[in-house]
């Protein structure tokens, strides 16, 4: 068995509840307020900021060229592609780039920001990758699943499921599988169990993100 199989076997009831949640539903069924929806922008927005650091570490502590130019694609991606969508997105929700560079981060969103700074600085190498797949294999995830039912009535909603099952967007999520499935296999037993707790960590801090654009769970609650 791949490790990455193991570990999606051991996140599954996590998984399942990503799926699960109202947030997600609500964005399936097309009934997600868009004031939920638009705390979800404003956080993710500053949390794939710090994602580009970390991703940018990746350069730095990469085993070969090769991983080392995926982690340079996966931050310009990000910086990118990620970053305009969502700026094209807040737009559209009446967000404006003020108030996006304004945004301060949730618990959740900055303890799971932490976490992955903390991996990718003091941890083994091998842990940095499995702590990234959550995000990516698991936002491909979600977005595969809902593609596979009529699109959501809301077009941007729709647009948003249409991101995350992209095939672009799963060539990343294969390949950071694939990275960990290959440092998994150079490394013993204890340095894999630390790489299975970190994505298991990832695991809750996503579903622990998603739980707080729902309830807008931030350092203070919103007017």
């Amino acid at each position: 068995m791949r490790f990455s199989d193991h570990l999606r076997g051991v996140g599954a009831d996590l998984w399942d509840a990503q799926f699960a949640h109202p947030f997600i539903r609500g964005i399936a069924d097309g009934t997600l307020a868009a004031e939920r929806f638009r705390v979800w922008l404003r956080q993710d927005y500053v949390y794939l900021i710090e994602y580009v650091r970390v991703a940018s570490l990746g350069v730095a502590r990469a085993p070969d060229e090769g991983s080392m130019k995926r982690f340079a694609e996966t931050a310009h991606r990000v910086l990118g592609m990620e970053l305009d969508l969502h700026r094209g997105y807040a737009a559209e929700f009446g967000v404006t780039p003020e108030e996006l560079a304004r945004e301060r981060m949730y618990p959740a969103y900055q303890a799971y920001s932490d976490h992955l700074q903390r991996t990718a600085t003091l941890g083994e190498l091998a842990e940095l990758p499995a702590a990234l797949l959550p995000c990516l294999w698991g936002y491909s995830w979600i977005g595969e699943q809902l593609a596979k039912h009529p699109p959501p009535p809301d077009p941007r909603y729709a647009r948003w499921v249409e991101l995350y099952a992209s095939e672009r967007f799963r060539e990343v999520a294969d390949w950071c599988r694939d990275l960990t499935d290959r440092l998994a296999e150079q490394c013993g037993s204890a340095t894999r169990d630390r790489a299975e707790q970190a994505f298991l960590l990832s695991c809750r801090y996503e579903l622990a993100c998603w739980d707080a654009a729902w309830r807008d769970e931030g350092w203070e609650r919103r007017s």
